[in-house]
């Protein structure tokens, strides 16, 4: 993770290969305090957080070098990029198939790069009061966590592109500028919701 010293508008791909490692232990570390780490969930995408269309412009070409766009969608008003890339990034033992490059919109973040991860919890929840029971099931001791009774913030949400036709509520863990998302349905899957 950069420092706010380093935060520039010249994000580049380079400086996103020198953060992940920082940025993967500081997300293992809070999987594990979170008690997320021990459920063999699948690790669908990582996103990212960029406050220029130029620098959002250079990831997109450096990416593209990396994979392939497989959505470009607009959700709360502006588009958002799924890359599927070749090679997988590894975050421990979890395989990153996907990123999330969203364009900026009209909030400035105060750290560029690495934001957040997303898990999928299979269940077919289609609300956010399904997915936490499903969710307290396999992890009791989140119960706190969730009502908001911890330095954890906690946020549920049913975001939405243009065309997707799959609910997928989502329910996000942060702390400073982590952010770990669970759903119940894969990057890849709402994207074939589109299709339909």
């Amino acid at each position: 993770m950069m420092t706010e010293s380093q935060v520039s508008d010249e994000l580049t791909f380079d400086a996103l290969k020198l953060q992940w490692p920082t940025f993967s232990q500081a997300i293992l570390d809070f999987m594990k305090e979170l008690g997320l780490d021990g459920l063999g969930l699948e690790c669908d995408h990582a996103a990212l957080r960029v406050n220029t269309s130029q620098g959002a412009d250079s990831l997109r070409e450096a990416f593209c070098r990396q994979g392939e766009i497989i959505s470009n969608n607009v959700i709360n008003g502006r588009p958002i990029l799924i890359i599927a890339l070749d090679t997988p990034w590894m975050l421990g033992e979890l395989t990153i198939e996907c990123i999330e490059l969203p364009y900026p919109g009209d909030k400035r973040y105060p750290i560029e790069g690495w934001e957040h991860i997303e898990l999928v919890l299979p269940g077919g929840a289609t609300t956010t009061e399904t997915l936490s029971e499903q969710l307290l099931e396999r992890v009791p001791t989140l119960t706190r966590v969730l009502a908001q009774e911890t330095d954890v913030k906690v946020k549920m949400s049913s975001p939405q592109g243009e065309h997707e036709r799959l609910a997928n509520p989502t329910i996000a863990f942060k702390r400073e500028n982590l952010c770990i998302k669970v759903h119940p349905h894969g990057i890849k899957t709402v994207i074939a919701s589109e299709a339909k």
